[in-house]
């Protein structure tokens, strides 16, 4: 647990992938919020007055969600190597990401996408 990581790591271990996991969360978000917005000012074309039906808000959701996964996904697996059990091997952010790349080229980067996807969009 945090005992365990703040006697092998000091403090600073319990904030490894914090970085990742700004960007991450951030992205995520405004990948979402602008999707969505987007879909509902299409949908209602002309007429901003008119009412978006909630089955037709559920899937704008669902593929705001898809959208959100395929524009952050590279962060996230940067995000959970630098959280996980491998997470001495990088400096930082920036050696995880070039580190990755190099040694699994672009598709190190999309490693558990349609699990992602599969738990974001139902």
């Amino acid at each position: 647990g945090v005992r365990t990581i703040i006697a092998e790591q000091g403090l600073a271990g319990c904030y490894q992938g914090l970085t990742p996991t700004i960007i991450k969360q951030g992205s995520n978000q405004a990948i979402r919020f602008f999707t969505m917005e987007t879909l509902k000012q299409w949908y209602k074309g002309d007429d901003q007055t008119k009412v978006v039906p909630k089955l037709v808000v559920g899937s704008f959701g669902a593929m705001a969600g898809a959208a959100s996964v395929f524009g952050n996904t590279p962060v996230d697996v940067v995000k959970s190597r630098m959280q996980g059990l491998d997470a001495h091997k990088y400096k930082n952010t920036w050696h995880c990401a070039t580190m990755t790349f190099k040694e699994e080229g672009l598709r190190g980067f999309y490693k558990g996408t349609i699990p992602r996807l599969s738990r974001v969009c139902l």
